[in-house]
């Protein structure tokens, strides 16, 4: 399982380890404060213990996926389940925060290729 945290723009070889677990889609974790995310491995909360060693917060991360042939963010994850946040569900409620999100998101992934 190889988990990058990706500051700037991904490289391929990066999206392709990030793959190697899942195959078609890549767990991904955005700190939604430092605009960096982190992806690979088998379940987001994998990604979030890296970037909380890494120094974020727990309240900026939350749990996406990313599906680099359709270039899709799906914003369902166990560990978006936050109410006192105001999250009370797997999927990512506030469209001002999945905007920030999926920007990152965006920014850090697409236009790479697998």
């Amino acid at each position: 399982m190889k988990i990058h945290i990706i500051r700037q723009r991904a490289t391929e070889e990066e999206i392709h380890e990030m793959l190697e677990e899942l195959e078609t889609y890549i767990k991904l974790v955005v700190d939604v404060e430092r605009g960096i995310l982190a992806g690979g491995g088998e379940y987001h909360v994998d990604c979030e213990e890296v970037l909380l060693e890494d120094g974020s917060r727990q309240e900026d991360l939350w749990g996406v996926d990313w599906y680099p042939e359709s270039k899709r963010v799906e914003f369902i994850a166990l560990i978006n389940i936050r109410p006192r946040q105001g999250n009370r569900g797997m999927e990512v409620e506030d469209p001002k925060l999945r905007t920030k999100i999926e920007t990152i998101v965006r920014r850090l992934l697409e236009g790479v290729s697998k």
